[in-house]
């Protein structure tokens, strides 16, 4: 008999995970937007409505999945992550019914930004974190609480921390045909990235293998700095490299959410998770990655073209 694994935040990359989970799941999917139930049940989700920020609208998660992936991100303001709070409390809340059901694995999807600046530094899952802005602090305050609820009710949970996720619709086009600047390679920072198709793939293996209480960095093989990021995609795509500026500069002309990213520079590890969850990329590298995006991009371009040109021939 399949377990049931019960999806929280049901977006892009949950869309990924269900078709490698459906075979061997049973998988809800937790909604709040109306129009997003059919779509659910589209991709062999069972949608279960309820909203992370309203606490009562959640009593029903109680003993129905023994697996949970918690996707949903944070609030965008404040310290503390509330959501995590609704949903960590509903799952524990006792009934008659469902006295003594608890799930038997957690995984939560966070973030590599709770280390905050490493300058650079090619850190493990045991380098101390040290968040800077507030969306890394409330992904730490989420991490401690579902460590503690997994300690005090014996529930093995997993932390993957991920960097930037990329893929086709996660690309930084907009922002090259803005023109808008990177920093110097000198005063560049390092960043890590996964494609989300290789996520879906560590958040199976992770269902399947990761060890109680464990932290996995989920970044791919590559050190690029971001400037050399936005370089890469530029010129796959055809588009103009973005120009460089300072970090004085940056100060001015950039955005204070872009601006805190170019503040953090780090190099993820990720030997862990390839040895403990038997991983194996689809795109090694983001080179790998973004040729393959670019090759499929020109595919769709040239079936189009194909296509639209036999209709004008048969008219």
């Amino acid at each position: 008999m399949k377990k049931t694994l019960l999806i929280v935040g049901c977006g892009d990359i949950a869309l990924r995970v269900a078709p490698l989970l459906r075979t061997h799941y049973r998988m809800l999917g937790l909604y709040r937007n109306l129009d997003s139930a059919a779509y659910l049940r589209l991709n062999g989700i069972i949608p279960i409505y309820g909203n992370l920020d309203l606490p009562r609208s959640l009593e029903k998660l109680a003993g129905i999945a023994q697996l949970v992936l918690h996707l949903a991100p944070p609030p965008n303001q404040g310290l503390y992550d509330r959501r995590t709070t609704h949903l960590l409390s509903a799952l524990t809340r006792r009934t008659e019914r469902q006295a003594g059901i608890l799930p038997q694995r957690f995984i939560y999807i966070s973030t590599s930004g709770v280390y905050g600046d490493c300058q650079g530094a090619l850190i493990d899952e045991t380098y101390p974190v040290h968040p800077e802005n507030g969306r890394a602090i409330r992904r730490i305050d989420a991490e401690r609480q579902i460590r503690n609820w997994g300690k005090r009710n014996h529930i093995p949970v997993s932390i993957l921390r991920v960097p930037g996720i990329y893929a086709a619709n996660r690309l930084p086009l907009k922002r090259l045909r803005e023109g808008n600047p990177a920093l110097l390679d000198n005063e560049d920072v390092y960043t890590n990235h996964i494609h989300a198709d290789d996520l879906a793939r560590i958040i199976r293996a992770a269902l399947q293998h990761a060890r109680p209480n464990r932290i996995y960095h989920t970044c791919d093989d590559s050190h690029l700095k971001m400037g050399e990021y936005f370089d890469l995609v530029a010129d796959h795509f055809g588009l103009p490299r973005p120009p460089r500026i300072t970090r004085d500069q940056a100060e001015e002309q950039i955005t204070p959410t872009m601006l805190s990213f170019m503040k953090e520079s780090r190099r993820l590890n990720n030997l862990r998770m390839k040895k403990e969850l038997h991983v194996n990329f689809l795109y090694p590298t983001i080179y790998d990655g973004i040729k393959a995006v670019h090759t499929k991009n020109e595919e769709l371009v040239k079936s189009k073209i194909e296509h639209n040109t036999a209709k004008i021939s048969t008219k």
